[in-house]
């Protein structure tokens, strides 16, 4: 299948994953809360579909280098659907809690066979441009997403997890009917004489990777979870307010990543272009302290938003390019990897914030500068892992 092809479809095919899972992340709260939750059942309702993903995602990810990624793609999708449908005919708190569980293991599928399929259908040097691609079909999700499930909240409650639900079946029978194959069929049939390890990918320079990932993912979920007690502190914003700014933020990050990160890391390389990325969010950080309206916030995340919207794209171009292990074993472990983040972020960001409001931010800052040296850790290694072979 022709590169030319599959690319734009494959960004439709995640943007509508995205829009549907993004549709139900202003409706989600209030639902459970009409259903009885109380605030920590609410934080655990949030976790459980993180820890799936943490723990499944892998196993999905070895699953495509074996079956294909279109099948692993479509099961991926359907039990979003099926999560989604499930919450909306929930009337008590353990419907909830089972949907989110069933929707974290399917549906952690989606993103490493996404990425998986990228690294088959694109050269080496136009891999951070497919790459980018993909994180702007996700960015652009979240920014819809959440706009269209506000809106038809209004109407009913369950109503957005319904229209989610249906937006994510119409993407399985995109997928069915558009997405082909790209996993060539002797790596479906071949049996190895020793089943390789799940693990066998977080071995050698790229194991690095992985830790970098983490980083990443736990500072930005750290500020994800403040921000918005942040800004109401510093500037006297409101909901309204936090919503035209993470939509224009989404808009910044997105543009970069379907426009950008191709030709910088065809330019300059991976490399370059996250040590570039990590810079800029640590200076967008630390300009977020200085947050004094909403100006200046709009502006300061989205300085953030552009330099840590570079950085997975570039990461998951250079693991596909320098992993032992298959695509999908690889980009299943980096989504691993980003969802311990997001398990950890939350709750670390809260207590710090609860010390005081600015010490998120710093210790994202700090947490960046981590990641640029453990980038110089991977360079090092990778230099001389190549002297040695």
């Amino acid at each position: 299948m022709e590169t030319k092809r599959a690319l734009p479809i494959l960004f439709l095919v995640m943007f509508l994953v995205m829009v549907g899972f993004g549709i139900i992340i202003p409706v989600l709260p209030f639902y459970a809360e009409e259903i009885g939750a109380t605030p920590t059942q609410l934080g655990l309702l949030m976790a459980v579909y993180s820890l799936m993903q943490l723990i499944f995602a892998p196993l999905w990810g070895g699953l495509s280098d074996k079956i294909g990624r279109k099948p692993v793609m479509m099961i991926g999708i359907t039990g979003l659907a099926l999560s989604f449908f499930i919450q909306a005919l929930a009337t008590e708190l353990w419907m909830l809690f089972a949907a989110r569980i069933i929707g974290g293991i399917l549906s952690s599928a989606n993103m490493p066979t996404a990425m998986a399929y990228v690294a088959d259908i694109t050269t080496p040097e136009n891999r951070g441009k497919g790459m980018g691609i993909i994180g702007a079909a996700v960015g652009l999700g979240f920014v819809f997403g959440p706009a269209i499930g506000g809106i038809f909240s209004g109407t009913s409650m369950s109503l957005p997890f319904y229209l989610a639900g249906s937006t994510s079946l119409l993407t399985v029978f995109l997928v069915f009917f558009f997405v082909k194959e790209t996993l060539p069929k002797k790596g479906k049939n071949e049996v190895p004489a020793k089943k390789p390890s799940l693990w066998k990918a977080f071995s050698g320079p790229s194991s690095v990777l992985f830790l970098l990932q983490l980083l990443i993912s736990l500072s930005l979920s750290g500020l994800e979870a403040t921000f918005a007690y942040f800004a109401a502190k510093k500037a006297g914003l409101d909901s309204t307010h936090l919503g035209y700014i993470f939509m224009i933020m989404g808009f910044a990050g997105a543009i970069v990543q379907g426009g950008l990160v191709g030709k910088l890391t065809k330019r300059f390389g991976e490399g370059m272009v996250i040590q570039g990325g990590i810079i800029v969010s640590a200076i967008g950080f630390g300009l977020i302290l200085l947050v004094d309206s909403f100006i200046t916030a709009a502006i300061f995340l989205s300085i953030f938003g552009i330099g840590n919207g570079v950085i997975r794209p570039s990461v998951s171009s250079l693991l596909t390019k320098t992993s032992t292990a298959g695509h999908g074993s690889a980009t299943g472990l980096l989504s691993s990897f980003d969802s311990l983040g997001r398990i950890i972020g939350p709750p670390l960001g809260g207590w710090l914030f609860s010390m005081a409001i600015g010490l998120p931010y710093i210790s994202g800052a700090i947490i960046s500068f981590l990641a640029f040296i453990l980038y110089q850790l991977y360079r090092t290694k990778s230099t001389a892992a190549l002297k040695t072979n």
